[in-house]
């Protein structure tokens, strides 16, 4: 009976001794540690990228608003260099789309004067594009004589009511805004089919704006959110309008 016992003592000794490497204290924290500096850095790994993609995103919010947004620069502060970049914010937004098919080989632009096409011997598109180079270059009053000279050779263009706009913008980005609004009603009134319709009450929007004159502007802006609800003149529209909601216009 002793040597039962004993025998089951020393087998209870020597398995303790053969588990005992496996339960040691230092090992589990070793591994613990291990298990947690992993996790750590697997934490760390997605905590840079969800701030790289959050930087990325920013950026291109930024992008778009300041797209957007060259329309609604401070006008209190406005020069003819900041008219410019209202100017091509415009182009560049909703309106290249349009223009990018009227004629690649359309002449180079030449200066007119004395109320001369800018390329006498051309097509009406050809004299169209020609003007319009002149206006994006930032000729203003060149590309006004260039579509004024347009409009009374060739009133019966498809391109009529493009030009009429265009001319319209001459006016507005140098400030003459009762010519401006003139220019762009004429668009309304005139080309009733027009894809320009959009964009003319916007600018006749923003023109009335400048003058301080609200209500007009409002009315301007609301009827081109409510009429042309998807076009990008409506979305600059609401971006008006919601800025002098909050100057308390």
């Amino acid at each position: 009976m002793k040597r039962i016992i004993l025998a089951s003592l020393l087998a209870v000794v020597l398995g303790a001794c053969a588990t005992a490497p496996k339960e040691d204290p230092v090992a589990i924290r070793m591994n613990d540690l291990d298990q947690r500096l992993a996790r750590l850095e697997k934490v760390l790994a997605n905590q840079s990228l969800l701030e790289l993609s959050q930087q990325i995103q920013a950026l291109q919010s930024e992008v778009r608003a300041v797209r957007g947004g060259l329309e609604e620069l401070q006008h209190g502060s406005e020069n003819s260099r900041r008219q410019q970049r209202d100017l091509y914010g415009d182009l560049d937004k909703r309106l290249q789309t349009l223009e990018a098919g009227m004629g690649a080989g359309a002449a180079a632009a030449s200066s007119p004067s004395g109320g001369s096409l800018p390329a006498p011997s051309g097509s009406d598109r050809a004299n169209y594009q020609a003007a319009f180079e002149l206006l994006k270059n930032g000729q203003y009053e060149k590309a006004r004589g260039a579509f004024q000279q347009f409009l009374g050779t060739f009133p019966d263009s498809a391109l009529s009511d493009n030009a009429q706009y265009w001319l319209g913008e001459t006016y507005y980005v140098t400030r003459d805004y009762p010519q401006a609004l003139q220019s762009f009603r004429t668009v309304i009134d005139k080309y009733p089919q027009s894809r320009k319709l959009a964009d003319a009450w916007l600018k006749i929007g923003y023109t009335y704006y400048e003058q301080k004159e609200w209500a007009p502007a409002r009315q301007a802006l609301q009827k081109v959110v409510n009429d042309f609800p998807n076009s990008g003149a409506a979305t600059e529209g609401s971006r008006r309008l919601e800025r002098m909601t909050a100057e308390g216009r």
